[in-house]
């Protein structure tokens, strides 16, 4: 192998090696709580890096398993987000689908959940300022992930000094 090809075998290596990813922590469960008048889905999401991510984005599909005519079929459903993206990634950002009247999961109990082999289906995608690239961080929960009742407990306090911190192992904990 001549120079330039070791130079080209080590740059591609490299950016194999090197490519940014997006290490977001997902909270461990996803909770159906009160919100405003009515209730809502949620999660919790960090970012497990020091560097900065920019311009945040969630997507989420409902995919459901319906029965017709003895043939299961998939369905897809897009989830309507209070806030579907953050400038900054803040400390957390807890993303909140309204379960409103327009919300396919409008009505909907665990059992049916259960019933139609629900999962949910995220995509957060943002910008990492270090790499000066995109990043993408799929995720997903199951029927049986999703935790009725409860809301997310608060991950971060204010220390003597005034700064906030957070508080990485309390991310997904629920208080009822």
């Amino acid at each position: 192998m001549g120079v330039l090809g070791f130079a080209v075998a080590t740059g591609l290596l490299f950016g194999r090696v090197s490519r940014p990813s997006a290490r977001i922590g997902f909270s461990e469960s996803m909770v159906v709580g009160p919100y405003q008048d009515g209730a809502s889905l949620q999660f919790r999401v960090v970012n497990r890096r020091a560097n900065s991510l920019m311009e945040l984005e969630a997507r989420l599909l409902l995919m459901t398993v319906e029965t017709d005519n003895g043939r299961q079929r998939r369905s897809y459903h897009a989830l309507r987000l209070e806030r579907d993206q953050v400038l900054f990634f803040p400390l957390t950002w807890t993303v909140v689908h309204p379960i409103d009247a327009e919300s396919p999961l409008w009505g909907k109990s665990a059992e049916d959940l259960e019933r139609l082999q629900a999962e949910v289906l995220i995509l957060i995608k943002g910008y990492d300022d270090t790499f000066s690239q995109t990043v993408l961080a799929p995720h997903s929960y199951r029927h049986d992930e999703i935790v009725w009742g409860n809301r997310f407990a608060p991950a971060f306090f204010v220390d003597g000094e005034g700064d906030l911190v957070l508080e990485l192992r309390k991310v997904g904990e629920l208080a009822p």
